[in-house]
């Protein structure tokens, strides 16, 4: 597989991130992905994306941090194969859920229970951007669905 080219509309530097994919140092690279996904919306002081930082994020830099993912897991992380399932399951969140493992027994689960290794199930990662002070915020969500498709994930 090709080098990923490590471009940035703002400047990020994702060579940690793609390092510690290439590591298979999972959980790390999503704490990482968590970081650069702030810095790049320069919300690091609010600690989370909100719908309109995420629907003015970078296409370039979305790209980056899902290729990345795509290569290092072997087509089995990353945004557009979050995307991908959520197109299958007819953009069920709850079935959808189940099939990336972030739901088990109809209950959705912490960020501390998902799975960090390659074993987990397909689109299980990257699996959070921010701690919020009383808990996790997923990822996924319709306005990443959104910028993932006007991106062309």
């Amino acid at each position: 597989m090709s080098e990923v080219e490590l471009l940035s509309d703002v400047g990020a530097d994702y060579t940690r991130l793609r390092d510690l994919l290439e590591a298979a140092k999972w959980k790390e690279a999503d704490e990482e992905t968590g970081t650069l996904m702030l810095k790049v919306a320069s919300r690091e002081t609010q600690g989370l994306l909100d719908s309109e930082s995420i629907s003015k994020f970078p296409c370039t830099d979305l790209r980056t941090i899902d290729r990345l993912w795509v290569k290092y897991s072997k087509g089995r992380f990353g945004f557009s194969v979050q995307k991908r399932i959520y197109d299958e399951v007819g953009k069920d969140s709850e079935k959808w859920g189940d099939l990336v493992g972030w739901r088990q027994g109809g209950i959705w689960l912490n960020f501390s229970d998902l799975t960090f290794n390659i074993d987990a199930p397909t689109g299980h990662l990257p699996g959070r951007f921010a701690r919020f002070p009383v808990g996790w915020g997923w990822w996924f969500g319709p306005f990443l669905v959104s910028r993932i498709e006007e991106c062309s994930l």
